[in-house]
């Protein structure tokens, strides 16, 4: 049975989460192998609207065990915080697993982020401030904290003491903070210790065992390919590995064992935070995109940034991580507009790139080179079917799947779980 990767093709919020619901009823594990809290999935199922920080949306689906693999960097009150919001409004959080091996976010890297951050002025990355960065470095460092770590207290102590020594310095003498104490971030720490040892376990192994068995198992990754640590905007990226790859390594599952890989796409383009963004839109377009498209973001609430579609960072996305299936998200999003250009490739300083540019200062400076497609302007949220939807609206599918380079397997219509057209059963090969 399939091991399936599920990445975002674009900077994030490509609704991510509506398309590992969608596959909810064929999968038995969904796993969270990179990120944090610093990027959210909205999942609207009927008229509950459920919005995850730190949690593999398969959580909402019942016969899902949800994972929160290796590769994943925790605050754990905040899983703790998600936790007793789902429980409360009856969701089952009783099979979540959670990697022996995650990395937990300490207090001191929260104030390091922010502090950090606020130091840098112009330079400043964008970051959520909730201290993924510092723990990713930390963990790259040899230094960090992990989950199993809150079963000994005594190493526990000694890794915190060690850390701090360090941390201090930097909080006093460069940012002119007050030092944190170790009984502060122990207290802290292991304030949840004992709710979550139930959850805690080699989840490597399990999953191992779990397609060994014949189980459907989805990796649901945060952020996207283009937030990517290596292959993203840098440095206007994540700390981890958004793309495929990371998968393997978040989770400790050989690519041998991956089957599928799906990318996440809007039908237009958004980005949160600082970076490049060559079809973004600073007129009344994009303020209309955002507002139709509630563009905000689900963990920071930050108004996103709005472009037309780029088919160069689509087909850039299907390279790097082996797209089998695109999903398109929010096509409804562009019912009324007249024309819709589509991103065909760049122009920088009278070069043409139809591909991604290598050199960050390329990127920087490109400008799009747009296609410009039919409108439409009927309602399409009660399409089921391709043959549904306008003339314009099927052209305008085919034309980006013809642009991107895979298959268009579904195509969102609306924020509801039931407003999609599947095209194709993204469990099967093309």
């Amino acid at each position: 049975m399939p091991a399936i990767v599920l990445v975002g093709a674009q900077w994030g919020d490509e609704g991510k989460g509506k398309a590992t619901d969608l596959l909810g009823s064929a999968l038995d594990y969904v796993v969270k192998f990179n990120g944090g809290n610093n990027a959210g999935h909205t999942v609207v199922i009927g008229d509950q609207t459920y919005a995850l920080h730190l949690l593999p949306s398969g959580i909402l689906s019942p016969n899902v065990v949800p994972v929160i693999a290796n590769g994943v960097v925790v605050d754990l009150a905040v899983l703790i915080e998600e936790l007793d919001g789902l429980e409360a409004r009856g969701v089952d959080i009783s099979k979540l697993r959670i990697s022996a091996n995650a990395h937990l976010i300490p207090p001191y890297n929260r104030v390091l982020d922010k502090v950090t951050e606020r130091f840098l002025g112009k330079r400043r990355l964008g970051t959520t401030g909730r201290g993924i960065g510092p723990t990713y470095a930390d963990k790259m460092s040899r230094v960090g904290i992990r989950v199993q770590d809150l079963y000994d207290e005594s190493i526990l102590r000694q890794k915190v003491e060690a850390a701090l020594g360090t941390k201090n310095q930097l909080l006093l003498k460069i940012y002119n903070r007050r030092a944190i104490e170790v009984d502060e971030v122990m207290a802290e720490l292991l304030q949840h210790a004992e709710r979550i040892a139930p959850m805690v376990g080699d989840t490597a192994l399990e999953l191992n065992q779990a397609l060994d068995d014949g189980a459907n198992v989805l990796f649901e990754g945060g952020q996207a390919t283009l937030l990517d640590v290596d292959h993203g905007t840098y440095p206007f990226v994540t700390s981890s590995n958004a793309t495929s790859g990371g998968a393997c390594t978040g989770s400790g599952v050989a690519p041998t064992r991956i089957d599928r890989v799906i990318g996440v796409v809007k039908a237009y383009t958004t980005r949160v935070g600082e970076g490049p963004f060559p079809t973004e839109l600073h007129d009344e377009y994009g303020e209309r995109l955002r507002e139709v498209g509630a563009e905000y973001g689900t963990t920071t609430g930050r108004p996103r940034r709005c472009g037309w579609a780029d088919a160069v960072i689509g087909r850039y996305a299907q390279r790097v991580n082996g797209v089998t299936d695109f999903v398109l998200t929010k096509l409804d999003v562009l019912t009324g507009l007249e024309k819709i250009p589509v991103c065909v490739g760049y122009d920088v300083q009278g070069r043409r790139f139809d591909d991604m540019p290598v050199n960050q200062s390329d990127f920087h400076h490109a400008t799009p080179v747009y296609e410009e497609l039919e409108g439409w302007t009927e309602d399409i949220t009660g399409a089921r079917t391709f043959e549904d939807l306008p003339a314009a609206a099927q052209r305008y599918v085919e034309r980006l799947e013809e642009l991107m380079g895979a298959r268009i397997s579904v195509v969102g219509v609306g924020p509801g779980r039931d407003e999609v057209i599947v095209r194709h059963d993204m469990l099967e090969r093309a």
